[in-house]
């Protein structure tokens, strides 16, 4: 089978979302495929990673840090920028090709001869078949750890077959109501599905519905937390221990800060900017130490800076500097908490804005997702908004985006645009070579505005 076949497959499954809960929702499904494929996910051990928003960055970080420690290194994330390659790398390098076809080959085959056998009642979904081709991957190359970062929910979610080492969770907030529930409490208990008995959990303190689900899984579970609130540094531009300024790609500067840890002073330099990235670094840092004191050694002080500073992940207040065309603000936030995030980042990146700076900003978001409150948030800041969206069948149209943002503050300039390339054109001659244009909403929309833009990952 050749790649181009795998990837037209995969995609006749359907998006991960667009099936019935009753089609996804069913991890003894997903271990009677595992239990075919020889248990895969029981040849490496395992870092789990569950939240509304930071799981990725924070994932990322974590598999940098093992890296630079001279770990071999898995890292599986959805969704994906450019390729669906990127979502299942090692030492930081995409899967190849020829593996993914080969991988895919493998579990549909075994996937279809379960169906015929009347050993699962129909065809795993997308995400199901990408994490078996995960877990197969990894439990060929061998290596010594691998990050899985949990598509949606926990409990129920494909990912959830491992005993990890440890589990992460990062900030809960509203998102995939239809799937995990109308409240913050909720999700929480869906999130908090991923601790195991007598485990050990990482995670910082968040909103009080969610602190109480997370508080007592972990006491009936027996289980050990893991507190990263020492590793989240002080915000106070005055009090000269955060960096707070403007960063750029241009200028190089990223947040920096000191920080006591395992017994060292080092200097954090991460390239994912803004404070929330502040919590995600901390509970990287704490996951990081407390594998150290599980017994991998290798795990220092100098390589938890090092895999900090070498963190790559794109797309999340990217910035693509200037040149003979305007400054652009690359930034997946898909929903209400992460639209919150970017306009805080925007204001403390660019404190001209709205003076000496106008944005003009390019949004497409998915159908299901909160378009309205997104929309209250973001589109205030901005003098023109495009909106439009991705080659996607769960995209939201111009149209739905507009009705959902009537009740926006007028003063910002909305039109439609057919596509993301379209989209950035349009942008360019209103933004002219002094303004900023943010790009933002859905991962996809991102995505295509990096292909659009020649930006690579």
């Amino acid at each position: 089978m050749s790649y181009e076949s795998a990837i037209a497959q995969m995609y006749a499954l359907g998006h991960e979302l667009a099936q019935t809960p009753s089609h996804k929702f069913d991890l003894a499904h997903m271990r009677v495929l595992l239990a075919a494929l020889g248990h895969p996910e029981n040849s490496f051990p395992t870092v789990l990673v569950v939240g509304t928003n930071g799981k990725g960055s924070t994932a990322a970080t974590l598999a940098s840090i093992l890296q630079a420690s001279g770990l071999k290194t898995g890292l599986y994330t959805s969704p994906h920028l450019l390729r669906i390659n990127e979502r299942i790398r090692l030492d930081g390098k995409p899967i190849g090709d020829d593996d993914f076809a080969l991988l895919h080959d493998v579990v549909d085959r075994t996937a279809e001869r379960l169906v015929g056998e009347g050993d699962l009642p129909w065809h795993p979904s997308f995400f199901e078949t990408l994490t078996a081709m995960a877990l197969e991957h990894f439990a060929r190359a061998r290596p010594d750890m691998v990050v899985l970062e949990v598509g949606m929910g926990g409990r129920l979610d494909a990912t959830n077959v491992v005993e990890p080492r440890l589990s992460i969770i990062t900030d809960i907030a509203l998102d995939h109501q239809k799937y995990l529930g109308e409240t913050v409490a909720e999700i929480a208990r869906e999130k908090a599905g991923i601790i195991r008995p007598r485990g050990v959990v990482v995670t910082l303190p968040q909103l009080p519905e969610a602190n109480d689900v997370i508080g007592n899984t972990i006491l009936d579970m027996g289980a050990r937390a893991v507190n990263a609130v020492p590793y989240v540094p002080p915000v106070s531009p005055g009090s000269g221990e955060y960096f707070s300024g403007r960063w750029s790609v241009a200028s190089g500067q990223w947040q920096r800060y000191p920080l006591e840890v395992m017994g060292a002073r080092i200097m954090v330099e991460s390239p994912l900017v803004g404070r929330h990235q502040l919590r995600n670094l901390a509970l990287a840092i704490a996951a990081a130490e407390e594998l150290h004191h599980q017994g991998i050694v290798q795990i220092t002080p100098q390589t938890i800076a090092q895999g900090i500073r070498e963190t790559y992940w794109p797309g999340r207040f990217q910035v693509v500097p200037a040149g003979a065309n305007p400054e652009y603000v690359l930034d997946v936030a898909h929903n209400p908490a992460g639209a919150w995030a970017l306009r805080s980042t925007l204001s403390a990146a660019y404190p001209d804005i709205g003076n000496a700076r106008d944005i003009t900003m390019v949004f497409g978001v998915m159908r299901d997702k909160a378009m309205q409150e997104i929309a209250e948030i973001l589109f205030p800041l901005a003098r023109h908004v495009i909106v439009t969206h991705a080659n996607n069948p769960r995209s939201a149209s111009p149209d739905e985006i507009r009705r959902a943002a009537a009740r926006v503050a007028p003063g910002s300039d909305i039109e439609n645009a057919e596509d993301v390339a379209s989209a950035l054109d349009r942008a360019r001659k209103i933004a002219g070579r002094t303004g900023l244009i943010v790009v933002t909403g859905s991962i996809y929309i991102v995505g295509e505005a990096m292909r659009t833009l020649g930006v690579s990952i």
